[in-house]
């Protein structure tokens, strides 16, 4: 699978949301609450941009 993120970029958010303790190899709560986190982020920047509309 191909990506565009930077190999840091990826490296740094790879360390974030990785977790031994997991089957999978990442801690699903703290993957789910960054993403949620940048969903709002976006959302706030979103409302800006149609308000100067």
């Amino acid at each position: 699978m191909e990506h565009n993120i930077p190999k840091e970029e990826y490296e740094a958010i790879q360390q974030m949301i990785a977790s031994t303790e997991s089957v999978v190899g990442i801690d699903a709560k703290k993957t789910h609450i960054i993403i949620i986190h940048k969903l709002l982020e976006i959302e706030k920047r979103l409302d800006v941009l149609e308000k100067k509309q």
